[in-house]
């Protein structure tokens, strides 16, 4: 779910951005606004890569425990990331229902408490660590 909203929200945010017109362009050809991008598209693919490793390790028949937690630990603050640098892009706008966007934060705030916390998820990963 977290990698789901991310991409929901970084999808928005690119729309927007090629759209909002300041100084006689669009915001996407400010650079600051290009680097929050390349940022947020970089921390999907990362999330993705390690999501689909914990799903082959589980279709593999290994043990997958330590790898879900991380999934779910990353992804879920990882959503919490895009989705600030998504509002950061609207600007103002970013917490106006009208955009959509700002429902991104409420449903970013539920994978951090359902289904185990993120420090549920720490206590996982540490002691599947040996800590």
């Amino acid at each position: 779910m977290g990698l789901g909203g991310a991409r929901g929200a970084f999808e928005k945010a690119m729309k927007y951005a090629k759209e909002r017109q300041q100084f006689g362009r669009p915001i996407i050809k400010f650079q600051v606004n290009a680097f929050k991008l390349a940022d947020m598209a970089t921390e999907i693919e990362a999330a993705r890569a390690m999501l689909y490793r914990a799903c082959w390790l589980r279709d593999s028949g290994k043990s997958f425990v330590k790898e879900a937690a991380m999934c779910k630990l990353y992804c879920s603050e990882m959503m919490g990331r895009i989705v600030n640098q998504a509002v950061q892009l609207f600007g103002g706008y970013g917490l106006m229902e009208e955009y959509g966007i700002a429902r991104f934060y409420r449903d970013q705030k539920l994978l951090d408490i359902g289904e185990g916390t993120s420090e549920i998820q720490r206590l996982i990963i540490s002691r599947e660590l040996g800590c």
